[in-house]
């Protein structure tokens, strides 16, 4: 049985830092491109980052580039969000997709980010 569960959201000061966990239970994350996605109220889903198999390369949105970081721990079987120097438009729900034979994505974890 497949799961997708994150963890690691809460609320953070702008300028602040969170990480995030995405973990995968079921298949083996290097071997697919794991994401995350955000989205936030009466907004559409928004990539946010993704780490490719074997390489480890990754690509983030221009939003989120050179604040965020994904990364993967293949001994735990999880992929980590790092998010540094937050800002209030950086709210959202986070969430966790696998791209594998199937689609699979978690339920989130809620990020908000505000003094």
């Amino acid at each position: 049985q497949v799961k997708v569960v994150e963890s690691g959201g809460g609320l953070a000061h702008p300028g602040g830092s969170l990480r995030l966990s995405c973990e995968v239970s079921g298949f083996t994350i290097s071997v697919y491109i794991m994401s995350f996605y955000r989205q936030a109220p009466g907004k559409e889903r928004e990539l946010v980052a993704s780490i490719f198999p074997v390489s480890g390369n990754t690509n983030y949105a221009d939003s989120v580039k050179g604040r965020f970081t994904i990364s993967r721990g293949n001994a735990k079987n999880t992929v980590y969000l790092q998010m540094n120097s937050l800002k209030p438009e950086d709210t959202a729900l986070y969430i966790c997709y696998a791209r594998t034979t199937n689609d699979y994505w978690g339920q989130g974890t809620q990020v908000t980010v505000s003094s």
